[in-house]
Order: C-alpha cells, then sequence, then structure tokens
C-alpha cells in the first residue's frame, strides 16, 4: 500500500478512506504526529469532544490513536481548517533580557514574559540598568 507521507494524508485517511491500522507500514507510521492529529481534527467544532475523549484514553500508541479516530469520526470528506493564533507578539528584544537575566533559554524567556507581564519585566529592566525611556520603548515593542 503506498503510505501517507504527510499530516493532510493521515487526515483523510481518518475522515475518508477508512484504511485499517494493519495496512500502514512502519515507514508510514514514522510520519504520523499525534500532536497535529488531534490539533486539526480539534479544529472542526463537531469532533471537539472526540478529540478531548481521545487524548485522555492511555495507552496511546499512533495505532491506536488512528484506529479510535477511524471507528468514531464519520466517513465524510471535509476540509479542516487550521486557525492560527491571532495576538501577534514581538519578544525578540525583550526576550533577549529577560533571557540574560533569568539565565534561561528564549523559549522560557517568552514564558517568563507571558507570566511576568509589564509590571515584572519592567522591574527586570530597571535591575539591568535599562533607562526607563528605553525600557518603555522595548515593552511597547514587544506588545505585552
Amino acid at each position: 500500500m503506498n503510505s501517507p507521507k504527510t499530516i493532510f494524508d493521515w487526515l483523510e485517511e481518518i475522515t475518508v478512506n477508512k484504511t485499517p491500522s494493519k495496512n500502514f507500514t512502519e515507514e508510514s507510521w514514522d510520519t504520523w504526529n499525534s500532536y497535529m492529529i488531534h490539533r486539526y481534527l480539534s479544529m472542526h467544532m463537531g469532533y471537539i469532544d472526540i478529540v478531548n475523549y481521545v487524548q485522555k484514553i492511555s495507552p496511546q500508541s499512533k495505532q491506536q490513536i488512528y484506529s479510535i479516530y477511524r471507528e468514531m469520526i464519520p466517513k465524510k470528506k471535509l476540509w479542516l481548517k487550521y486557525v492560527k493564533n491571532q495576538n501577534k507578539k514581538n519578544y525578540k528584544e525583550l526576550a533577549d533580557y529577560v533571557a540574560e537575566y533569568f539565565v534561561c533559554s528564549l523559549g522560557e524567556a517568552e514564558e517568563y514574559i507571558d507570566i511576568l507581564r509589564e509590571t515584572g519585566v519592567r522591574g527586570i529592566l530597571w535591575e539591568m540598568g535599562i533607562q526607563e525611556k528605553e525600557a518603555d520603548k522595548i515593552i511597547k515593542n514587544a506588545k505585552i
């Protein structure tokens, strides 16, 4: 059998083709990404409860997740629109300062910024010797 290679091929297998899991090769299972499957399926309002249920089941192998979705989701061609986060954040410059302050990665620094909000970040910038005007500019650019 010709193996699905993309997330969209897997979604079509779940929603339209309904091929039994044993028909896929190990190579095809290597392209499976449970997180993205859950995410895309949850973009359809009618499937949110199913996705929530499947994510709570354990243990969860790729084949089990596929089989559960294959059985629970009706056979129907549909377009699953990916909904992006509309909140654009520009934490780059601010994250550099926060990462230096906490000695952490930029990803962790962005999480800290979300937690600390403007007041906490302003205090960190002040402790690092950043002048108030410069701190205002950095915070404004970060869109906190």
